[in-house]
């Protein structure tokens, strides 16, 4: 059975960022955060936590090695060893710590935009540099890492490469072939690859995930895999991140971390991940088929409401990359869409240069929302064009070629 958002007026109660940023006039459709009500299973270890005071500090790992295989195993076709996997607070801070690992201060690392924008702060906080090797497009129009590109950027001398799988703000997992030959790649030239794979239980049933670090032997040498049950389940502020290592290499990296990289994780957060990955398939089925409808009301409405918008369907989470590159909002989408539409996006420049026009829309709500929110944006947005119309002008166009920046499946 689909899971049902919750209501407007409870929504409005929560105090988390999505809905406490902005003043009630605004629908919140930015950072990725879901209104869908939290797990059964997940409520209740938290209550029973709470009822038994369990709240100090976490022992070691607690249940979540066991319950991450099993959920891997069930759901992504991966086998993990459990003694193979580590906790820390959040995906970021645990790609930030491998990198530490796998780099020399100002070694540069590989990222794809437009991809998630804190990988343009992870990458210096670790002490590297970053070298940009944008997506591309291929035949079919399908996204495509730049082979040929990430191999000039291993020759040059990068060290490592941050890995979007699947890719954020596209909704698009990394075909088997390509994460293959990236494999080689690596091998090849010595760089390690770092892989978020914090999207990859919400990958829709029109397409198959494949994680990293199932790939190859190749793969497994050179891989890490950093993970959470934070945006399936929508527990991000919990903080609890899963660090996946295939290898002695791997492992001998996570033994050379402080030991406060592990320490930081949280007490609630492990119980809730534990009890997301071993009892929350249910949940994440109804959550799932929610998302795909919303995913099918986002493309119908973008086409019937929005002329000049560009969007494509994801295959992955619950997030739409919008293209406002032909229309009066080309400058500034979300900046746009706030002020006249009080809609909150994220705004795509900061996914790179390549998301300029673009912006990242959450449909991880309800179909009402969402009808509510594409409204305000088409009237807006028709007004918008009539002014411009009246005054002769034409939109900026973007200076990314569509190749580049474009999802197209």
């Amino acid at each position: 059975m689909p899971v049902a958002a919750e209501p407007l007026d409870r929504l409005r109660r929560r105090t988390s960022v999505k809905w406490g940023a902005y003043p009630d006039d605004v629908l919140p459709l930015w950072v990725a955060e879901m209104d869908l009500p939290l797990a059964e299973p997940i409520a209740q270890a938290l209550h029973d936590a709470i009822d038994r005071s369990d709240t100090g500090y976490l022992n070691g790992r607690g249940a979540v090695p066991e319950a991450f295989a099993g959920f891997a195993a069930r759901r992504l076709g991966w086998e993990v060893s459990p003694a193979a996997v580590r906790l820390t607070i959040d995906v970021s801070y645990g790609l930030v710590e491998v990198l530490r690992r796998t780099i020399a201060p100002g070694d540069e690392v590989v990222v794809t935009p437009p991809v998630y924008p804190p990988f343009f702060e992870i990458v210096p906080e670790a002490g590297g540099r970053v070298a940009e090797v944008p997506l591309l497009t291929d035949g079919a129009g399908t996204p495509a890492l730049d082979l040929d590109g990430i191999e000039r950027a291993f020759r040059a001398g990068a060290r490592a490469m941050l890995l979007c799988n699947p890719h954020n703000p596209l909704g698009h997992p990394h075909t088997r072939e390509q994460l293959e030959a990236l494999a080689v790649l690596a091998a090849a030239h010595g760089v390690s690859i770092v892989s978020d794979e914090i999207h990859a239980p919400l990958t829709h049933s029109s397409a198959t995930f494949t994680p990293f670090l199932e790939v190859s032997d190749a793969a497994r040498e050179c891989g890490f895999s950093v993970t959470s049950a934070s945006k399936a389940f929508n527990l991000a502020g919990l903080k609890c991140a899963v660090m996946v290592a295939a290898s002695d290499r791997g492992i001998r990296a996570f033994d050379a971390m402080p030991e406060e990289v592990f320490w930081r994780a949280s007490q609630f957060g492990a119980i809730a991940t534990a009890a997301a990955f071993a009892s929350g398939d249910e949940w994440l089925d109804g959550a799932l088929q929610t998302i795909e409808s919303n995913a099918l009301l986002v493309e119908r409405l973008v086409a019937e409401r929005l002329p000049g918008v560009a969007y494509r369907r994801p295959h992955a989470s619950y997030l739409a990359w919008l293209d406002f590159s032909g229309t009066a909002w080309a400058a500034d989408p979300a900046g746009a869409a706030l002020e006249q539409a009080r809609v909150a996006l994220n705004p795509g420049g900061g996914f790179g240069r390549q998301g300029a026009a673009f912006a990242r829309l959450n449909f991880g709500t309800s179909p009402e929302i969402i009808e509510e929110a594409v409204g305000r944006m088409a009237e807006a947005l028709a007004s918008a064009t009539a002014r411009r119309a009246a005054a002769g002008t034409t939109p900026r166009a973007s200076s990314v070629s569509r190749s580049a920046s474009t999802p197209e499946e």
